[in-house]
C-alpha cells in the first residue's frame, strides 16, 4: 500500500506523519468538587484535581477521574465521566458495573468504565461493550440523553445502509457502530455547519479512507519490512511497546511512536503502551482516524475539517493527507480515485459534491 511522507521526518518508508501535542496547562486552580448544577463551566487549558466537576459545552456535567489539564471531557474519558447531579444534568440508572468475564443474558443492562451504560443484544461471557458491538448496544436511561453515551447512530448523516453500500467488500473489523461510538471524540465531525456540509464532511472522510485502506479492508500496514523503521529513539518516551510495534494501523493508518503519543494524549488512551488496540478495538481505530481529520493538517495547511466546513472542498483534503506526494501533478491517478469515490458517497448521499475537487 501507498504511504505517504512524515512532514517532520526524512521517513525511510512512509504512512501519515502525525504530530500533535498535549494540550498546554494555562493554569494551575485547583477545582473543588462543587455541587453539580452550579459546577463552573469546563475551560479547556485549565488544571482540574481528581473529583473537580464541571459543566461541558453540551450542558452535561463531568466529573475529574484523573487530574489533568483541561483535556477534553468528551474526548479524554480516561480523565472525566459524565456526572449526575441532583434537578438536571446525568441521567438516573443504577445499573451495576460492567466485569469482564461475567455472564450476561440479552437485555442486560450495565454502567461501563466510560460512565455510559450498554444493554446486552446478544447473551455473551462478559465481552466488552466498546469492542464487542454485536453483543452489546448503547443504552439511554431517566429519560434524556445519557452524556456518557453520545454515540448514537442515528445522528450520524450516514446510515448504516448507506455505510454498507459504500463498503461492499469492507473487513467485518471496521463496523458501523464503531465509527458511531468514535463520534463522541470529536463531535463537530459532520455536524457543524448546514446539512449539506454535513454530509460532505462525511464524504469526504469516508472517501480518504477508502483510499487509505482498500474500500476498509486493511486494517494495519501490508508491508512488514517497513515495520521496524517506525521508533523515533530521540522522543523521550522511547518506543515502550518494542521497535516494531508502531507500524501503520486504522483507517488512516497511524503511524510511528510519536503519533500514538499524540493521539493517545489526546484520546485519553494509552496508545503508547499499546498501539495494538487500534487493530483490536473498532471504535478506537475509527477514532485515531477522526483524530487525525480534525486535528492534523499533515503537508497541508488546514485539518481537512476545516477544509470542509469552511469551504475549501475536497481537494484541500488530500492535500493535508498525502499532499507532498499526490498534488500538483505528483500523482494525478490516485487523486482521481480519490475524487472518484468521493463523488460516487456524495451520490449516496443524495448531496451536491461542491467546488474545488482536485489539488
Amino acid at each position: 500500500m501507498r504511504r505517504r511522507l512524515v512532514a517532520i521526518l526524512s521517513a525511510v518508508a512512509a504512512v501519515a506523519g502525525l504530530v500533535f501535542g498535549a494540550p498546554a496547562v494555562t493554569g494551575h486552580a485547583s477545582q473543588a468538587a462543587a455541587a453539580a448544577c452550579s459546577a463552573p463551566n469546563w475551560v479547556a487549558g485549565q488544571w482540574y484535581d481528581v473529583g473537580a466537576v464541571v459543566r461541558y459545552t453540551n450542558g452535561g456535567y463531568y466529573r475529574a477521574k484523573n487530574a489533568n489539564p483541561g483535556y477534553d471531557p468528551v474526548i479524554s474519558t480516561w480523565y472525566w465521566e459524565p456526572y449526575s447531579c441532583d434537578g438536571g444534568g446525568g441521567t438516573t440508572c443504577s445499573y451495576p458495573n460492567w466485569v469482564a468475564g461475567q455472564w450476561y443474558d440479552v437485555g442486560a443492562i450495565v454502567r461501563y468504565t466510560n460512565g455510559g451504560y450498554y444493554r446486552a443484544k446478544n447473551a455473551n461471557p462478559g465481552y466488552d461493550p466498546v469492542i464487542s458491538t454485536w453483543y452489546w448496544e448503547p443504552y439511554t436511561c431517566g429519560g434524556g440523553t445519557d452524556p456518557g453515551n453520545p454515540g448514537n447512530p442515528g445522528a450520524f448523516v450516514v446510515s448504516e445502509a448507506q455505510f454498507n453500500q459504500i463498503f461492499p467488500g469492507r473487513n467485518s473489523f471496521y463496523t458501523y457502530s464503531g465509527l458511531t461510538a468514535a463520534l463522541s471524540a470529536y463531535p463537530g465531525f459532520a455536524n457543524t455547519g448546514s446539512d449539506t456540509v454535513k454530509k460532505q464532511e462525511a464524504a469526504a472522510f469516508l472517501a480518504n479512507v477508502n483510499h487509505e485502506t482498500g474500500g476498509l479492508v486493511y486494517i494495519v500496514e501490508q508491508n512488514t519490512a517497513n515495520y521496524p523503521h517506525y521508533c523515533d529513539g530521540n522522543q523521550p518516551y522511547g518506543c515502550p511497546a518494542g521497535q516494531s510495534a508502531y507500524y501503520g494501523r486504522g483507517p488512516i493508518q497511524l503511524s510511528w511512536n510519536f503519533n500514538y503519543k499524540a493521539a493517545g494524549d489526546a484520546l485519553g488512551i494509552d496508545l503508547l503502551g499499546n498501539p495494538w488496540q487500534v487493530e483490536q478495538n473498532a471504535a478506537v481505530a475509527w477514532k485515531t482516524g477522526l483524530w487525525y481529520w480534525n486535528t492534523q493538517s499533515g503537508p497541508g495547511t488546514m485539518t481537512p475539517h476545516n477544509a470542509m466546513v469552511n469551504g475549501r472542498g475536497f481537494g484541500e483534503t488530500i492535500r493535508s493527507i498525502n499532499g507532498s506526494i499526490e498534488c500538483n501533478g505528483g500523482n494525478p491517478a490516485q487523486v482521481e480515485s480519490r475524487v472518484s469515490k468521493y463523488r460516487q458517497i456524495t451520490s449516496i448521499l443524495g448531496v451536491d459534491p461542491g467546488a474545488n475537487l482536485y489539488c
